[in-house]
């Protein structure tokens, strides 16, 4: 039984570092602490407690991540530390040995965190520094749908990995592919509704993997989600080309709900990078999942995740990848460098590629990036969209979607609160001032 009269007259501060999931996860410990009686620090203002909720994806996040836990430990020096996610999990003893961190929960406590926390602020005696278990060992599911201080809700429905590329950490820190049943995904997505929310991200490490715990399908999760009465668009964060069938693709051209946008990894676009990644499926059947979806959504947005410089990838493999994305009808690519992993199986392939290629393969990718996004937008100057809109900063332009993905720009002079979250059909004008939106005309 948690002791709530301990969390009353609190105040706490977040930090949240990598992906969507994470993002999800914290807002939801927020809202969790909330219905407590903790109230959420305003800048500037001291907490009693931090949660610091962190990525190891790459070196890059690892540094991130502890330059982070120093800053929150120095922002708020009385209060109680939490550090939890990918990087607690993977290094948990170099965690605890910062200064000011009081409790550091890998994936597997993160479901406890609540009495945890609670314990730790009595000054529970028995409380560890470090709870963190083995991948296998990493069994609990934190369900997680909430929206944050967003317009969009996150909805988790999946968590850990059975994959095990060779590059990767994930299946180390997050556990093994595991999730909820569908009714309980049901049930969250109606209070999302209640609450007056409109739009759902479905979040997860390898969504299309869902059902490995309660032998469910995917596609079922998608077709009772699209019925929930009151959510009037979903987008799906991810999914695994390799599992994602042609019976989902045509569901989603003719679903009430599910947009005409996806985002699909293919890390290379080499078939010799992609069998050395380990990745489960070739080129030939990424640009197949791409033409069909194409073939029965031609506006859809399509987003790709491109992994550059990882070993084995000669220049002959990047120009393979090059000029296969050049010529797919993907609408943006989301490049990221190769980073070292200690404990992957990657280390042992011995070509390696310097941070300078490196570089200039991102730089490359990023140019054929926004020529794609840049040419999807011009052909849908002067039409009729409907846009989802989001709250902005007093004083700062509005931003929104359209139901592919295009971003929506309308001034701050006339943006106005009550547009945040409420769909508005309009005219999309020309590009505005730095090209990454289209401008609304009512």
């Amino acid at each position: 039984m948690i002791d709530s009269s301990v969390f009353q007259g609190k105040k706490a501060a977040y930090f949240t570092l990598g992906c969507k999931l994470n993002f999800s996860e914290t807002s939801t410990f927020a809202k969790m602490l909330q219905e407590l009686g903790v109230q959420t620090a305003a800048k500037g203002e001291q907490a009693d407690i931090c949660l610091i909720n962190t990525c190891s994806v790459t070196e890059v996040a690892d540094h991130k991540c502890r330059q982070a836990i120093h800053r929150m430990v120095r922002q708020h020096p009385n209060a109680f530390v939490v550090v939890t996610g990918c990087y607690a999990q993977l290094k948990p003893e170099q965690v605890s040995k910062i200064d000011g961190v009081n409790l550091v929960l890998g994936a597997n406590e993160k479901a406890k965190l609540i009495q945890l926390l609670a314990e730790g602020l009595s000054g529970s005696e028995g409380l560890a520094s470090y709870q963190t278990v083995k991948t296998k060992d990493i069994k609990t599911f934190a369900p997680s749908c909430s929206r944050g201080n967003r317009t969009r809700y996150f909805l988790k429905v999946q968590d850990g990995c059975d994959y095990f590329c060779t590059y990767c950490t994930i299946p180390y820190a997050r556990g093994f592919s595991r999730n909820p049943d569908i009714a309980s995904l049901v049930a969250q997505a109606e209070q999302a509704a209640r609450e007056g929310g409109k739009e759902i991200v479905l979040t997860g490490v390898n969504i299309g993997d869902f059902g490995k715990t309660t032998g469910e399908k995917f596609i079922d999760l998608v077709k009772a989600l699209d019925a929930v009465e009151g959510i009037h668009r979903y987008r799906i964060s991810s999914l695994e080309p390799d599992l994602m069938s042609d019976e989902l693709i045509d569901y989603c051209a003719h679903s009430r709900a599910f947009m005409p946008h996806f985002h699909i990894p293919l890390q290379s676009g080499s078939d010799t990078v992609l069998k050395l990644m380990h990745r489960h499926y070739d080129r030939q059947l990424f640009a197949d999942k791409i033409y069909r979806i194409k073939s029965v959504m031609p506006d859809a947005f399509i987003g790709v995740d491109v992994m550059v410089g990882c070993r084995g990838e000669t220049p002959e493999c990047f120009e393979e990848t090059y000029e296969f994305l050049r010529h797919l009808d993907v609408t943006q690519l989301h490049v990221f460098p190769y980073s070292e992993r200690p404990g992957t199986a990657a280390l042992k392939i011995p070509y390696v590629v310097s941070d300078a290629d490196k570089r200039e393969r991102s730089r490359l990718l990023l140019e054929l990036s926004d020529e794609k996004t840049h040419a999807f937008y011009q052909q849908y100057i002067g039409t009729e969209a409907e846009v989802l809109f989001e709250k902005a900063p007093r004083g700062k332009a509005m931003h929104g979607f359209t139901r592919n993905y295009i971003r929506v720009e309308l001034p701050a002079a006339e943006a106005r609160p009550e547009y945040d979250n409420q769909l508005l059909t309009g005219t999309l004008g020309e590009f505005n001032h730095d090209k990454t939106a289209l401008r609304w005309i009512k």
